[in-house]
């Protein structure tokens, strides 16, 4: 059992610094070297898996093939940023955490089973929405960013239509020339 933490552990880090590492957008070979080192990872996790017997080796199968997938979400919402992708990532994330825990409720029986089950569930549910959230969250911060920065953007432009009246009438307080210089000075100020 204590094997089975430390590869679980071991390759949990390795899978978080490998996907942490790429933040930011990837290249497309960038993106290529991190599954092929993915599957890499994968093949070493399932070969420590196999001096495991009965559910032990169930249970360490599900965590490779969780982080495995979990990992590939990670580099594809590196690779392709969006709200979308980060959605997949966090609820490949839950999937994996379901999966493992219905494994490790293999180890008992009845009813204490049956309760289990329903907790890995009722946490997988509560992942799934809790992903669903950010990703509306985030969608409408988005939007919110936007219709902001549109505002100011017109608050901006209301503020010079102002000062441009402004500049224009005080013009009104010379004539001929001295006008016409006044007031093209006001347009050139103000981009009018």
């Amino acid at each position: 059992m204590n094997t089975l933490n430390i590869n679980s552990i071991a390759l949990a880090i390795s899978l978080a610094f490998s996907t942490g590492a790429m933040a930011q957008s990837l290249s497309k070979d960038d993106y290529k070297a991190g599954k092929d080192k993915i599957a890499a990872e994968y093949k070493v996790a399932k070969a420590g898996c196999a001096s495991l017997s009965g559910n032990q080796n169930d249970i360490c199968m599900a965590s490779a093939k969780g982080n495995e997938k979990v990992a590939l979400a990670d580099l594809e919402a590196a690779y392709k940023p969006s709200i979308e992708t980060r959605y997949e990532a966090r609820v490949a994330k839950a999937n994996a955490d379901y999966g493992v825990a219905k494994e490790r409720c293999d180890d008992l029986a009845g009813n204490a089973k049956d309760v289990c089950v329903k907790e890995a569930k009722s946490a997988e549910a509560a992942a799934k929405a809790d992903a669903k959230a950010r990703m509306k969250t985030s969608d409408a911060q988005a939007t919110a960013n936007e219709k902001s920065a549109d505002a100011h953007k017109d608050a901006t432009a209301d503020k010079l239509d102002a000062e441009y009246k402004v500049a224009k009438e005080k013009c009104d307080t010379y004539a001929g020339n001295a006008k016409d210089a006044c007031v093209n000075e006001a347009k050139a100020r103000f981009g009018k």
